[in-house]
């Protein structure tokens, strides 16, 4: 019983999304195992969903937008990247068809990866498309800026809207009638205790843990050293350094740290860094005091920011905070905060339920159409 999942590689967020609603569908449905088409690395599924669940395979499904930093997009690059890209290949799609039904995979799932709708209608399989926006719905926000982005929107939203079953989880950037809109972020869990997890990282129980991340990837901080000798406080901080280092009270860790990153997240007294999907879901599902800098420009803040401020209390920051060390004002005011313990609540549940309940996982392979589950064999 296998699943193709093609999984954009734009930050993490989309992987981690993905691999939350993989790991609540197999505690669904055991057999199930996944074949999964992304540029974002093997590790991040296996050591989410499990080992011996996945199969990677290094496939580019979509551009999304070339990125600068982790703060700043190209759109010129983002341009000249679609126009390598689009429109498929009879040939990339065929290769793909014949990799998925080869691995005998019973439906297609995409988070935002319009070349995984494309291979499912080839294979005749279902489509079910996951995402709390659409890169049409975001490339449309670029038009005054960059022309050459309205074809290929125009030509992903065809794409997009072919889907067979749609699925929208918060924040919701574009809310879709037609598609099933789930009423939590989705984010995977935490394994381990706040307890263990700040053992294992040399922090004292009577210390508070804060920690700086922009979604788990690595980022050039400026100003760390700032932060070493602040009485009381650790600071952690993924991505700062190739391997584990201490330094008084500022923990570097590499980008894979063997620290499974919801696991970061929960035990953190407060979390400070890029807005960004990933770690909005997990900080909410921890309940953890959050302070985020928005990304100017990229249309997904807006609808992130709002659910931030309002379900979660949480503090926006100055657009240069992160950089010049502005952040600092608002730490006082946000360790002053007490965590919710059991946390609000996650979506991957609602996801995998979705999936469980109403596509024919445990049949021979079929369709879905637009009136009904099933459609000729392929």
């Amino acid at each position: 019983m296998n699943i193709a999942c093609f999984v954009s590689a734009h930050g993490f967020g989309h992987a981690t999304r993905t691999a939350a609603v993989m790991a609540a569908l197999h505690h669904r449905r055991p057999a199930v195992r996944f074949e999964i088409y992304s540029e974002a690395p093997a590790w991040l599924f296996e050591e989410s969903v499990g080992a011996g669940l996945t199969v990677h395979h290094a496939v580019r499904t979509d551009v999304g937008l070339v990125q600068k930093s982790p703060l700043e997009e190209d759109l010129p690059g983002t341009v000249a990247a679609l126009e390598d890209f689009l429109p498929f290949s009879t040939a990339r799609v065929e290769a793909l068809t014949r990799q998925v039904l080869a691995a005998d995979c019973r439906l297609v799932l995409c988070d935002i990866s319009p070349l995984g709708i494309a291979v499912a209608e080839a294979a005749g399989l279902p489509s079910v498309l996951v995402e709390n926006f659409t890169w049409d719905w975001i490339y449309e926000g670029y038009f005054q800026r960059e022309a050459g982005l309205r074809e290929p929107a125009r030509y992903l939203q065809r794409l997009f809207s072919s889907a067979d079953l749609h699925i929208q989880t918060e924040p919701v950037c574009r809310p879709e009638p037609a598609a099933i809109r789930v009423a939590e972020p989705v984010s995977r869990r935490p394994r381990q205790s706040a307890a263990i997890v700040k053992a294992q990282l040399g922090i004292a129980e009577a210390d508070k843990m804060v920690l700086l991340t922009v979604g788990g990837v690595a980022y050039r901080w400026e100003g760390l050293h700032r932060l070493q000798g602040l009485s009381g406080v650790v600071f952690v901080v993924p991505g700062a350094a190739p391997a584990f280092e201490r330094r008084d009270n500022l923990v570097a860790i590499p980008q894979r740290s063997g620290f499974y990153h919801p696991d970061l997240v929960a035990a953190a007294d407060a979390v400070v860094g890029k807005l960004g999907y990933s770690t909005l879901a997990e900080t909410y599902q921890a309940g953890v005091p959050f302070a985020f800098l928005a990304r100017q420009g990229f249309r997904e803040t807006a609808p992130l920011a709002s659910f931030a401020e309002k379900k979660m209390g949480a503090i926006r920051l100055p657009d240069d905070a992160l950089e010049d060390g502005g952040w600092l004002e608002a730490l006082p005011g946000l360790l002053e905060r007490s965590p919710d313990a059991k946390g609000p609540g996650n979506g991957d549940d609602a996801v995998a339920e979705i999936l469980a309940s109403k596509l024919p996982l445990e049949t021979p392979p079929s369709g879905l159409n637009k009136t009904g589950l099933q459609s000729s064999p392929h």
